[in-house]
């Protein structure tokens, strides 16, 4: 299977950033377009990594980040 990952220009890049599934907050680092697919047929998406307080990254689909508030 081919794979090609590939970054996303995103305006929050290096900002600070929520997920709004979660709540937790962090430093957007990275959007990257994936194929998250489990059962080996191809399903892309956009996901976005996010570095919280405790210096972890984790996942989030890209829709569901958006700008801290007061930041």
């Amino acid at each position: 299977m081919y794979e090609k990952y590939e970054y996303v220009p995103h305006r929050l890049m290096h900002r600070r950033v929520r997920d709004t599934a979660s709540g937790t907050e962090g430093e957007l680092m990275a959007v990257i377009n994936e194929n998250v697919s489990t059962t080996g047929i191809e399903c892309w998406a956009e996901l976005a990594y996010i570095r919280d307080a405790s210096g972890r990254e984790f996942t989030t689909p890209v829709d569901n980040v958006e700008a801290a508030a007061g930041r």
